[in-house]
């Protein structure tokens, strides 16, 4: 699989930030791999600017 760039507005960005934490805390223990590879991507997402 390629990498592929997406464009986000400081708005978007915020929100992404905040579905991917949401997303991380209704997973339990028996999903380790989904838990590690969603902390990365959300690592990989810059800090917006306020």
């Amino acid at each position: 699989m390629g990498t592929i760039a997406l464009e986000l507005t400081d708005e978007e960005l915020v929100l992404l930030r905040h579905a991917l934490r949401h997303y991380l805390s209704e997973f339990g223990h028996d999903e380790a791999d989904i838990l590690r590879k969603a902390r990365a991507l959300l690592g990989k997402l810059p800090v917006p600017v306020k």
